[in-house]
């Protein structure tokens, strides 16, 4: 009996209390990034440029695409009421592609058809290439940063072996951190980086393709007001 109440003594005195529970460990997330290496440095670099090329290019295109609803109504009664000068005024006035694009084409106006078409496409080419503009650079930081981590990847393992060979027979955990966090750090920044960027750049390559859908149904509208029989 005495045994038995020693053994249920014993026995509580063993079992892990609530106060006894191992505790959450955390950490900053710029010290997290620091583990990373100097391979940090690049996709950090990445990130601030894809950054600014989308929220530039993104207004910038958002602009592009916004047009006056009348703005063709009016062109189109200027010229059937011969005020080609009014016509170029309001272009001139009007700051989108389309505007410029209309203008050059009133400029052209009394040479062959297909000098006109041509010479507005020549316009359009120049402002879908300015609306492109810095969608290369995204795309190389979406293609860039996951490489950039799979590097720090792999110069991260080579650094944990390497100090596991330094180590001999005293392997410790501690010894191999250093390089595993730097494997596994700048592989989640890079592929982050890539991430974004590729849904970022996504983003404005569809809204420049609604602009230049956009443009092509203004060029053809126009040149079907060239084509009007002459009342």
């Amino acid at each position: 009996m005495l045994v038995n109440v020693l053994l249920q003594i014993t026995g509580l005195e063993q079992m892990p209390s609530a106060l006894d529970t191992p505790k959450e460990i955390s950490m900053p997330l710029w010290d997290l990034t620091l583990k990373g290496g100097w391979i940090m440095i690049p996709i950090a670099v990445l990130s601030v440029i894809a950054v600014y090329i989308f929220v530039e290019r993104y207004f910038a295109i958002r602009k592009a695409a916004k047009t006056d609803e009348n703005f063709m109504n009016r062109i189109k009664d200027y010229i059937h009421d011969g005020k080609i000068d009014s016509a170029l005024a309001l272009c001139h006035s009007t700051d989108s592609p389309i505007a410029r694009m209309i203008e050059k084409g009133i400029q052209r106006i009394g040479r062959p058809l297909n000098d006109i078409h041509t010479a507005i496409e020549n316009v359009g080419r120049l402002e879908v290439f300015k609306l492109e503009r810095g969608l290369p650079a995204l795309a190389t930081a979406a293609g860039g940063a996951p490489m950039l981590g799979f590097l720090g990847t792999v110069t991260g393992m080579v650094k944990a072996f390497y100090d596991m060979s330094m180590a001999g027979n005293n392997i410790d955990i501690q010894i191999l951190s250093s390089g595993i966090y730097e494997a596994m750090v700048t592989t989640v920044a890079g592929l982050l980086v890539g991430i974004i960027a590729y849904f970022a750049y996504n983003i404005l390559v569809s809204s420049v393709e609604k602009v230049v859908n956009g443009l092509e149904a203004h060029t053809t509208e126009f040149m079907d007001l060239l084509n009007e029989p002459v009342k």
